[in-house]
């Protein structure tokens, strides 16, 4: 079959299902945990959020390394451990007895989450694609958006059946046999290493040409694309205003998507919704996350990923003005509507956009780094807003806060451009 189809279509299987398994980590799920583990220990929103933190900075600190790891050597070993490692931390988090079990295993979670699985997953596909890299990891994050989707409501019917202890070995299994074995299996660095041509090409094109790892992604507009030439490095790439000003977006960003997922359910619950229309939600978010994952990855080939990052922001921030509103289920499905599509759509997006600015060569090393930004805006959010109802009962001045962060994000993202330094290979 692999001399059929392109083998990095098999890799693109690999990455998706690691990452729809991932969602075990994924803050929209552990939201559902936040009633039924206080409940039973008695911890409150600061004590929670902490070990989200703390195992978001330990994942922001290693994945620059990763990066650079997996630009050496593929993102097969990380994406690997890192599944081992959350397989291991869930099926603790089952049998856990004390806070500190809690922050033991849930930092570890994250940290391999953060700081080992989101930094190969997308760098494992943007290697093997060109002309298809858009599509190719779009249906990556879509893997982990349906994960969130399914593992949602199933999550909820194991803890109204069987208790919260029986869900977190549900998710360490899934891990084991969705993400771990495939990846093991189907993950390799590049397609030269392999024989094969970039997109699947019979063999190695002509300088520029089409299926050429030179050539610009069909229909990409120039002025968002560099021209042929030297393979950037990472010193250069850092020199770049383009860069910071993007990384900053991107920090601004997860602070607010992180906040508000993390402590959505309870926040609905204090609005007057049930738990079930709260978990709903987050189907919906999951859901119009897949969809917008999907969008992007495809218009992305077509129009330029900066302006679509700048619309994706600013639907972000309209999403959270609605949800300081709301006060009915329908008000909540869209926010929930909103914010899914601006979340998932970002995360897909940003290894697109470092892509297209910088080319493939070093695309590991600026998602490592670009990555470690971002993991300490998830790392801030749910602490902020944590802080902020344990200190005054209510919410409110939180989300003012990150919606004011996203539309922060939005202005930076338009006033970046590409680099001047444009005689670098895209590719």
């Amino acid at each position: 079959m692999t001399k059929r189809v392109y083998h990095g279509w098999f890799v693109v299987g690999a990455a998706g299902g690691i990452e729809f398994a991932n969602a075990a980590t994924a803050i929209a799920i552990l939201t559902i945990f936040i009633i039924p583990m206080t409940e039973e220990f008695g911890w409150n929103r600061t004590q929670r959020s902490g070990a989200t933190s703390i195992g978001a900075v330990l994942g922001a600190s290693l994945a620059p390394f990763t990066g650079r790891l997996v630009d050496r050597i593929g993102s097969r070993l990380p994406l690997v451990a890192g599944g081992l490692l959350v397989a291991a931390g869930c099926l603790y988090l089952a049998s856990i007895q004390s806070l500190l079990g809690y922050y033991v295993a849930f930092i570890i979670v994250r940290t391999a989450d953060q700081g080992l699985i989101k930094i190969g997953a997308a760098p494992a596909v943007g290697k093997w694609f060109h002309r298809y890299r858009g599509r190719a990891i779009a249906l990556v994050f879509f893997g982990g958006s349906v994960g969130i989707i399914l593992l949602a409501p199933a999550v909820q019917l194991v803890i109204d059946a069987w208790g919260w202890r029986a869900a977190w070995r549900l998710m360490g299994v899934l891990m084991l046999c969705l993400g771990v074995i495939p990846c093991l299996a189907l993950i390799r660095r590049q397609p030269e290493d392999m024989g094969l041509a970039v997109d699947g090409g019979p063999g190695p094109a002509s300088p520029g040409g089409e299926g050429s790892p030179l050539a610009r992604p069909a229909g990409l507009p120039e002025r968002e694309a560099a021209k042929d030439g030297g393979a950037w490095t990472l010193g250069e790439v850092t020199r770049t205003k383009a860069f910071w000003l993007i990384v900053v977006s991107l920090f601004l960003a997860s602070a607010a998507t992180s906040g508000v997922t993390l402590h959505m359910v309870p926040y609905l619950a204090g609005q007057g919704l049930g738990t079930g229309q709260a978990v709903g939600v987050i189907s919906i978010m999951s859901a119009s996350g897949g969809a917008g994952n999907l969008a992007v990855g495809f218009l992305a080939e077509r129009v330029s990923p900066r302006l679509l990052m700048a619309f994706l922001y600013i639907t972000m921030a309209g999403g959270i003005l609605v949800l300081l509103a709301v006060t009915t289920p329908a008000q909540a499905y869209l926010f929930g509507l909103l914010h899914g599509v601006a979340s998932g759509g970002v995360n897909a997006l940003a290894p697109i956009l470092w892509a297209a600015y910088y080319g493939r060569g070093i695309l590991g090393s600026i998602h490592g780094l670009s990555r470690a930004c971002q993991v300490a805006g998830f790392a801030l959010g749910p602490l902020v807003l944590g802080i902020a109802y344990d200190a005054s009962g209510n919410y409110m001045p939180a989300l003012v806060l990150v919606a004011l962060a996203a539309a922060g994000a939005f202005i930076l993202v338009v006033v970046s451009r590409l680099p001047k330094n444009t005689g670098k290979n895209t590719s």
